[in-house]
C-alpha cells in the first residue's frame, strides 16, 4: 500500500475494484440491452462453443460405448488416413473448383444488381424488381432442388429451351459436364437479390453531394457509378470478399446431396458430402471429425491469406 500527498490510497486491488464497479454500473444502465443479447449468447455457448469439445475425437479412435474420454488416442492417424484416401484428390479438386467458380461468378453478381437497381428512377418498378430478386432466398432448399430436378429432366423446361434452339434432349443432371454449371447458376439465382441488400444499404450511405458535384462537372451516370458509387462501396466489398474467402472450402452439403447421384460423383462429390457419408452413414465419427477439422483449418488459412493480400494491395482489410 502506498500513500501520496493529495492522492487516494492505491491498493493492489484498486484497478480490479474500479473495473468491477464500472461493469456493474454499465449493467444497471444497459440491463435491458444485456437481456436482449442474453439469448444469443446462450445459443452461441450451447451450439457453437460447447460442441467444440467434440473436436478431440478427431485425434481418437472414438467408440460410442466407451465415450469420448475413454476412447484411445491415435494422434494424427485419422488425418493421415484422409490424406491417403483414394478420394482425397477428387474431393479437394471438386470442393476448390465449385468454391472458386461460385466466387468468380456469384460474388460480383449482387454488386452488379445493386448498381443496376440504384440507377432505376422509377421507384415502383424498382420495388417490384427488388421483390422478385429477393423471393428465391426464402424458398426452401428442398423445394429449390425439387424445381431444378423437375426442370432438368428430358421433358423439362430447360430441355424445352434447348430443343427450341435445335439442341438434343437429355437428362441434364446426369451429365457430369453440366452439374457445376447448374449448381452455380441456381445458387446465383437464389442468392443474388438477398446478397444485394447490403450493397444497396452501402450505396444509400454515400454522400449525395458527390453526385451533384459530378453532374456539374459533366459526368454521366456511368462515370458517376464508376468513380463515386463503386469506390463508396469498396470497403463493404472488401469485407464480404474476405469473409467469403474464409468459407472457400465450405461448400454446402445439403444442395449437392439433393442434386448429385453416382453418375456425377466424379465432379460433384465434395468434402462436406464425403464427411456426411463417412460420419452419418458409415458411423466413422473420428474420421469424419478429422476431415471436418482439416477443412476448417484450410478455411482459416484462406481467410488470413486473403486478408493479408487485400491489406497489401488496398491498404485496408478486415483485420
Amino acid at each position: 500500500m502506498a500513500r501520496d500527498a493529495g492522492t487516494r490510497i492505491q491498493t493492489p486491488y484498486g484497478r480490479n475494484t474500479g473495473f468491477r464497479i464500472r461493469v456493474i454500473q454499465d449493467f444497471k444502465h444497459n440491463k435491458y440491452k444485456y437481456f436482449i443479447v442474453l439469448p444469443v449468447i446462450i445459443y452461441l455457448i450451447l451450439f457453437a462453443y460447447k460442441p467444440m469439445y467434440g473436436i478431440i475425437i478427431g485425434f481418437k479412435d472414438f467408440r460410442v460405448t466407451r465415450g469420448i474420454m475413454n476412447s484411445p488416442w491415435v494422434g494424427f492417424y485419422q488425418f493421415k488416413k484422409f490424406f491417403n484416401d483414394i478420394y482425397f484428390g477428387r474431393l479437394i479438386k471438386n470442393t476448390f473448383l465449385i468454391s472458386l467458380y461460385s466466387m468468380l461468378w456469384g460474388f460480383p453478381a449482387p454488386i452488379l444488381l445493386a448498381l443496376l437497381l440504384n440507377e432505376l428512377k422509377n421507384q415502383k418498378f424498382k420495388k417490384i424488381a427488388q421483390t422478385v430478386t429477393y423471393m428465391p432466398h426464402f424458398i426452401s432448399i428442398v423445394v429449390i432442388c425439387g424445381m431444378i430436378r423437375a426442370f432438368s429432366v428430358s421433358d423439362g423446361i430447360f430441355n424445352d429451351i434447348i430443343a427450341f434452339f435445335g439442341g438434343a434432349r437429355k437428362p441434364l443432371l446426369q451429365d457430369p459436364s453440366l452439374f457445376r454449371t447448374i449448381y452455380i447458376a441456381s445458387g446465383i439465382w437464389q442468392s443474388i437479390g438477398w446478397n444485394s441488400i447490403i450493397y444497396m444499404a452501402s450505396i444509400s450511405g454515400i454522400d449525395q453531394e458527390q453526385y451533384e458535384a459530378a453532374k456539374i462537372d459533366g459526368a454521366n451516370r456511368l462515370q458517376q457509378a464508376v468513380h463515386i458509387t463503386v469506390p463508396g462501396i469498396t470497403p463493404t466489398i472488401i469485407t464480404l470478399f474476405v469473409l467469403g474467402m474464409g468459407g472457400m472450402l465450405s461448400v454446402g452439403s445439403e444442395k449437392i446431396l439433393l442434386l448429385y447421384q453416382p453418375l456425377t460423383y466424379e465432379v460433384a462429390d465434395v468434402i462436406s458430402t464425403y464427411t456426411y457419408r463417412i460420419g452419418m452413414l458409415n458411423a466413422e465419427y473420428s474420421y469424419s471429425t478429422a476431415i471436418g477439422l482439416f477443412n476448417s483449418v484450410i478455411n482459416v488459412f484462406f481467410l488470413v491469406g486473403a486478408n493479408q493480400v487485400i491489406k497489401r494491395v488496398h491498404g485496408s482489410a478486415l483485420f
